[in-house]
């Protein structure tokens, strides 16, 4: 901690989830520092009282406009689309852009960064946890790969970069204007397959896991944790209730990948039984009832 009386905080890639933690980085008294390339997201941030910086986050422009060596940082930054392209300039050019500023402007205290469960490759409905193999993901999880490497390398047993870090690798994300599944629903054809296993985590429980890496007794460092709910469920079972929920004929599933994605995500159940170990965190959405109910009533 430094000498400051107020813990600094500062999100890179101040998107979806990193506008939740900003929010609630606020709410908990610190100064909030956000990083954005998107214009209509940094007046929002500004007028909710983020001091806010412009900038793509693989350029070097705003290492100077960023104050040095706070005691947190985030990188929650998303691809931003342009396919495989767009996730190396992302993931890996992000992360070596925010190593280099930290390693010239002084040492981050606790940094955290969000990967995904599509490093994983595995399939048959088996349950993975942190220790399983990744040597077989595909192309954009190796490329999420190469960013945590890089993440790990940049720490150091002086914290060249940083002085702790976490890894979260987050399930398929959604909540409040970030629908996709009910919109197909409501569309009566669903994307993938029904019998697969879909794990999911809603944005605010991503949100609180990032703030409990955070506030981690200085004793837990350096450390992979999978984030998602308590109750993977196949994608029948999730859009057959959400059907009975909007009125609708449950929907038929194409079998075939959504969006850019080439390939259908695997069958597997992400257990997050090592968040829950080690950091006490729990989702106030435990399952996927939990959290569309309360996205039906707003």
């Amino acid at each position: 901690m430094s000498s400051r009386d107020t813990p600094h905080l500062v999100i890179f890639g101040c998107g979806y989830i990193g506008g939740a933690v900003a929010r609630e980085g606020l709410a908990r008294g610190f100064q909030v520092t956000a990083l954005t390339r998107n214009a209509a997201k940094a007046i929002l941030l500004r007028e909710a009282g983020v001091a806010t910086v412009e900038a793509d986050l693989t350029s070097a422009a705003w290492h100077d406009r960023v104050p040095a060596a706070p005691e947190f940082a985030v990188n929650c930054v998303s691809s931003g689309g342009a396919g495989l392209d767009g996730y190396r300039h992302s993931y890996v050019g992000g992360m070596a852009s925010i190593a280099t500023w930290a390693r010239r402007h002084g040492p981050v205290g606790t940094f955290v960064y969000t990967s995904s469960t599509s490093v994983y490759p595995q399939d048959g409905g088996v349950t993975v946890d942190e220790s399983a193999l990744t040597e077989a993901a595909g192309e954009r999880g190796q490329i999420l790969l190469e960013a945590e490497n890089r993440l790990r390398s940049a720490g150091g047993p002086g914290g060249e970069a940083w002085q702790r870090w976490f890894i979260l690798r987050l399930a398929g994300i959604y909540g409040p204007q970030r629908q996709h599944l009910m919109d197909q629903v409501r569309t009566g054809e669903v994307s993938g397959l029904g019998a697969h296993h879909l794990n999911l985590i809603h944005r605010d429980d991503a949100a609180a896991a990032i703030l409990a890496c955070l506030a981690a007794p200085a004793a837990i460092a350096n450390e992979i944790f999978n984030t998602a709910d308590d109750g993977p469920a196949t994608k029948s079972e999730i859009a057959a209730w959400l059907a009975g929920q909007l009125g609708v004929t449950p929907p038929s599933f194409t079998g075939q990948p959504s969006g850019q994605r080439r390939a259908v995500t695997p069958d597997r159940i992400i257990s997050n039984a090592r968040l829950k170990e080690r950091l006490g965190w729990r989702p106030r959405h435990p399952t996927f009832r939990d959290g569309y109910t309360s996205l039906l009533s707003r």
